[in-house]
Order: structure tokens, then C-alpha cells, then sequence
């Protein structure tokens, strides 16, 4: 029964510093992903054009398929 009533008079609030720990997580995880479609933009750059076409990709689509904003046209190959 004692530790009924001990529980019962607890804050069921996160306390203040484990948001704010969540925050910075969030912002260093978005940061990371960032960077990595930064690297495979500019990776993907680096190819030439028939290696782009190999993956079934011009060079104006590079960004929108690194990004997730994939075309009609590509989906029916995925």
C-alpha cells in the first residue's frame, strides 16, 4: 500500500532536461542525415552520365531521388 500512495505522488511530467536532451538528438540526427544526402548528391554528381542512366537516373533527377521526391517514371523500376 506504501507504494501505492509513493507513486500516486509523483509527477508523471518528463522532466524538463530529458526534452531538452530529446531536442538535441532530433537536431543532431536531422543535422546527419543532412550531411549524408549532401555526400550522396555530390557523389552522384560525380558520375557520368551513362552511370547515371545504369541506375536508371539523368542528372536532373539526381536530387529528387536522393531526397525521397521519386518520380512516377522511376517507381514502376523499384
Amino acid at each position: 500500500m506504501t507504494t501505492i500512495s509513493q507513486t500516486s505522488e509523483r509527477s508523471l511530467r518528463p522532466s524538463s532536461s530529458g526534452g531538452f536532451f530529446r531536442a538535441l538528438a532530433n537536431v543532431a540526427y536531422a543535422l546527419f542525415d543532412r550531411l549524408e544526402h549532401r555526400s550522396a548528391v555530390k557523389t552522384l554528381n560525380e558520375l557520368d552520365d551513362r552511370a547515371l542512366r545504369d541506375i536508371g537516373i539523368t542528372r536532373s533527377q539526381i536530387e529528387d531521388a536522393v531526397y525521397g521526391q521519386v518520380k512516377a517514371e522511376l517507381t514502376r523500376y523499384l
